[in-house]
């Protein structure tokens, strides 16, 4: 027998508890980056449109010629790696878009022969 026969005390609650506040923690950091990204996107589309238009009104060139959007083209590529950051590469398709499409599609041909 061991000199110290006590089993250390594990409550199933603090777990759960645990694991819960770490989901909301990563949670909260998702909705936080999503919000940071908007807000991004807010202010890159004002301080753009009133760039665009000062610039363009008081050159020579008016709207034509990329000085206007030199701006917005080079923030954008910021902006483009911002929105891969917070929403990733697999955005537009997800994670198991290639496997539902192909559900979707064998469905559809078994009601055609239906």
């Amino acid at each position: 027998m061991k000199k110290f026969d006590i089993e250390p005390y594990e409550d199933q609650n603090d777990s759960v508890d645990f694991r819960n506040e770490e989901a909301y923690l990563r949670a909260k950091k998702k909705v936080d980056a999503i919000i940071g990204f908007y807000w991004h996107l807010a202010v890159y589309v004002i301080v753009n449109l009133f760039l665009i238009i000062l610039i363009a009104v008081n050159s020579s060139e008016g709207f034509t010629g990329f000085g206007p959007y030199a701006t917005a083209f080079f923030w954008g590529i910021g902006l483009a790696f911002h929105f891969l950051g917070v929403f990733g590469t697999n955005f537009l398709f997800g994670k198991n878009w290639e496997k539902r499409k192909i559900e979707e599609f064998m469905k559809k041909e078994e009601q055609n022969w239906e």
